[in-house]
């Protein structure tokens, strides 16, 4: 379960989920991150808009991915990591299958691959929960 394969694959995916958090993060008090926002298709635009209107879920989402993030490269309990951030990923995936097909969709089957191989090298841990 230690092998090198895993230690890059849950390298890259806290890297991601650092990098994009912090971009929520930090869309909090400036105008706009430091990666620029894609151009969203009209009902994409509009969900987004109204995430934004509530105030708190960009930047609990933007937290959550940064801590996240910090366990998987820290190797610190990551089935715990996975667990948080499966609905997270199935979220991204569905968000640009229903609403942005043609933006970020390669990056979303990234991270919804990488959480995936993570959650089967680790399955054994995940046992006693479903038994």
């Amino acid at each position: 379960m230690n092998s090198n394969f895993t230690k890059i694959i849950r390298f890259v995916l806290g890297v991601i989920l650092i990098v994009f958090g912090a971009n929520k993060l930090i869309m909090i008090f400036m105008e706009s991150g430091f990666l620029p926002l894609p151009k969203l298709p009209l009902k994409a635009g509009e969900f987004m808009s109204s995430l934004d209107t509530a105030g708190y879920i960009l930047p609990f989402v933007g937290a959550l991915e940064v801590y996240i993030g910090g366990l998987l490269i820290l190797k610190k309990w990551v089935p715990f990591a996975l667990i948080l951030l499966a609905p997270i990923s199935v979220n991204i995936l569905l968000f640009h299958f229903f609403l942005d097909l043609s933006g970020g969709m390669i990056g979303a089957l990234v991270v919804a691959t990488l959480n995936i191989i993570l959650i089967y090298k680790h399955w054994s841990q995940f046992k006693p929960l479903f038994y």
